[in-house]
């Protein structure tokens, strides 16, 4: 019985140090997404400096993770938008976005 004490007393602080899972957003954030509006494919590509860049340069913009939030501004649209994703959703996951012009598809990459 003691040594089932003991291990759990060492495995609680092991758990702690562990690091807790990305969100969605900050998932997007490391891999990239691929969206599509309207029938064509923009790929977004973000750096750790808070910026991402999709449509071969022509888009371009800052980032920010908020919880499940991923706030953007753009050079189409300087205004910040903050759209929340869903939950545990990890590289290689696709998934329908609402956003405030109609649902788009999104695939992490």
């Amino acid at each position: 019985m003691r040594k089932l004490i003991a291990a759990a007393a060492l495995a609680l602080p092991l758990a702690a140090a562990l690091p807790a899972t990305a969100s969605t957003a900050q998932e997007i954030a490391a891999h990239g997404m691929i969206v599509t509006i309207a029938d064509m494919t923009v790929d977004l590509t973000f750096t750790p400096d808070g910026k991402y860049t999709g449509m071969e340069g022509a888009l371009t913009g800052t980032w920010r993770v908020d919880g499940e939030k991923l706030c953007t501004t753009s050079n189409f649209d300087p205004n910040e938008t903050c759209m929340e994703y869903p939950k545990d959703k990890k590289s290689g996951d696709s998934f329908e976005l609402a956003t405030p012009q109609g649902t788009v598809p999104v695939k992490i990459k």
